[in-house]
């Protein structure tokens, strides 16, 4: 059986992504994939298909119906306010929506991405093994864009969708971080220690120049001791590039496969999920970490995973108590800053 979604608006950065295309950077094809990788499984996970694919939200908000069958979703991210047919729904659950009803994800508090998996498959072409979509390259997803009004998705291989309304709780969600934990290097050598002391004392305001390509960042500019060119090599996600202009960019997950530009510091994996979290407006820290402690917190992170989602009936009154006892992502803010 399949059914279909139908994209009814949507908001600039929303795409279909999976978990994206390994292996191929030495052919310079970017993974594209999830900016919030830990929400994401989130959602696949409480879908029932680790090896799915989902609706990447940005904060320009979507707003869908399903058409043929009634379609099983599994929502999971920021804040967002979510609502079927106007009714409010907690920020991570799994529902069933029916023909004709409407389901819509605006920005809520905090976050900047929230994921729509579906019970079942979307009946898409592959690209190079994967759906995820790279729309500078234009290809995944739906003709390799972002997704717009009146786009359909088919979604085939159905799953029973849930008879009532699951919040989803997922342990591995880290909560709202005041600081990244970052391993520092590769290219730390190239400032001073006056210039990386400044790096980590530093509150950084995420700039409205951000985008899946990388997070710009605003704060006091960091000076190189020598040059700001090197020979290109391969850029992690997470990876802390420092231009000529001295302005951190924080390369996420449409990144290029390569680059020039000295590499201050990296992101831990395990903090990926709250740093894409950050809205533009949103403050971020760093603090240093050893090898030891990100390869512990990547270890916990994937026992978690591997545990995989809660499902839980909704209360019949949501409470803040209960929506603060599933762990619910949120942005990086800083609760001193005043702006």
């Amino acid at each position: 059986m399949s059914g279909a979604l139908r994209i009814i608006s949507a908001g600039p950065g929303v795409t279909i992504q999976d978990a994206g295309r390994r292996g191929l950077l030495r052919f310079g094809v970017t993974p594209a994939g999830p900016m919030d990788q830990d929400a994401f499984m989130a959602a696949v996970l409480a879908a029932g298909d680790a090896d799915g694919a989902a609706i990447e939200v940005s904060i320009g908000g979507v707003e869908l119906i399903a058409e043929g069958l009634a379609l099983g979703l599994a929502i999971a991210g920021g804040s967002f306010d979510i609502r079927l047919d106007g009714r409010a729904l907690p920020p991570a659950c799994a529902l069933r929506l029916e023909p004709g009803e409407r389901l819509s994800l605006r920005p809520g508090r905090a976050g900047a991405w929230c994921y729509v998996a579906p019970f079942g498959r979307f009946d898409l072409p592959l690209v190079f093994g994967s759906l995820s979509t790279h729309s500078r390259a234009g290809i995944g997803g739906l003709d390799g864009r972002m997704l717009g009004r009146d786009d359909i998705l088919p979604v085939t291989d159905l799953r029973p969708p849930p008879d009532r309304l699951l919040a989803i709780g997922a342990t591995w969600l880290e909560a709202a971080r005041t600081k990244l934990r970052v391993l520092l290097g590769p290219q730390d050598d190239y400032f001073s220690h006056d210039t990386v002391e400044t790096f980590f004392s530093s509150r950084w305001r995420v700039s409205a120049r951000s985008d899946r390509m990388a997070y710009r960042l605003e704060g006091p500019p960091l000076r190189h001791l020598k040059g700001h060119d090197l020979v290109s090599d391969g850029l992690a996600f997470g990876a802390i590039q420092i231009p000529g202009d001295g302005t951190p960019l924080v390369l996420m997950a449409d990144r290029q496969p390569t680059g020039g530009y000295p590499k201050i510091a990296h992101v831990i994996g395990s903090d990926l999920g709250p740093l894409a979290q950050a809205r533009p407006g949103d403050y971020v820290a760093f603090e240093r970490v050893s090898w030891e402690t990100a390869v512990a917190a990547r270890r916990r992170r994937a026992d978690l995973i591997a545990a995989g989602p809660r499902l839980a009936s909704e209360p019949g009154e949501i409470s803040t108590e209960f929506l603060l006892s599933w762990n619910l992502i949120g942005g990086v803010v800083d609760a001193k800053e005043v702006d």
